[in-house]
């Protein structure tokens, strides 16, 4: 027995014996992983994928989807694995879902990212009646150095000369929200919080009476009319010599209005399909 024991520790102390040891450890080690690697890329996986063509800007619902069974190796990082990931997401603007294809994250956006998504948040009177879509070029100072942001309320004030070539101004609209604020390119100037964006229009919604009244106003800047946007229960930062009442204003605007354009040719214009002569420019990216 002690002769056994003497020889196997001259055995395992051996130099030679220790290398082919450490060498037989070693592949040992590199086979299972290959063989893991291999058995995880051939893994079957559910993925969910489009049972139909699925166009730009498109909203993806529950139905748009069905599940199959793919190689784990077939899908990459941006494949989107859950369901929940994937519906009320919208194709992008040039992007377009073949029939079998699996969703991927940089072809899907939120709602709020799609040109144009302001226009989903019109509201509705209690009629039903949807609110008309406006909008008033600003720039950074009338927008208080970029403080108007969407979602926040808004008042419009207005400025005219009188018949006595006073300066009259008053409040003419208040509590209005703001729906989108974009530059001149039509991007939301807030899309980015480091964006350096100069905001350019201001965009909301109005009841039709409004609507009618402010593109009056807008008419008349060629005799002096001037539209100021307020942060809600702000000061103006233009005054005059009288102030006047919001209905002395909309009589001021209907005895010295202009023919304006129907309501569908100004609809028409947001989508950028005219030039707006309210403004006189048309505004991109709606």
């Amino acid at each position: 027995m002690n002769n056994f024991m003497i020889s196997a520790k001259r055995l395992i102390t051996n130099k030679n014996t220790v290398t082919i040891i450490g060498v037989l450890i070693v592949l040992v080690i590199l086979y299972w992983g290959y063989k893991s690697t291999i058995d995880n890329a051939v893994k079957p996986v559910s993925v969910p994928f489009a049972n139909k063509l699925i166009g730009p800007q498109t909203e993806i619902t529950a139905d748009d989807i069905s599940w199959k069974n793919v190689a784990n190796a077939a899908k990459d990082n941006t494949v989107l694995m859950r369901e929940s990931d994937i519906v009320g997401k919208y194709t992008a603007v040039n992007a377009t879902i073949p029939e079998g294809s699996m969703f991927y994250s940089d072809v899907l956006i939120n709602k709020e990212d799609l040109p144009g998504s302001w226009l989903t948040r019109i509201k509705t009177d209690v009629n039903g009646v949807p609110e008309i879509p406006y909008y008033i070029s600003v720039n950074i100072v009338t927008t208080f150095g970029k403080s108007i942001q969407p979602d926040d309320y808004i008042d419009i004030y207005m400025k005219a000369k009188d018949e006595s070539d006073l300066i009259m101004f008053g409040k003419l609209i208040e509590n209005i929200q703001v729906l989108a604020v974009k530059d001149m390119s039509g991007e939301d100037v807030f899309k980015d919080v480091d964006s350096d964006a100069t905001p350019a229009y201001l965009y909301f919604g109005v009841s039709s009476e409004l609507h009618d009244l402010l593109r009056k106003a807008l008419y008349l800047s060629s005799i002096g009319v001037e539209i100021i946007v307020v942060p809600h229960g702000g000061i103006s930062p233009v005054t005059g010599d009288v102030v006047v009442s919001s209905a002395y204003l909309r009589d001021y605007i209907d005895a010295h209005s202009v023919v304006i354009p129907t309501d569908e040719e100004y609809v028409e214009n947001l989508d950028g399909s005219n030039t707006n002569t309210n403004t006189g420019t048309n505004p991109a990216g709606n």
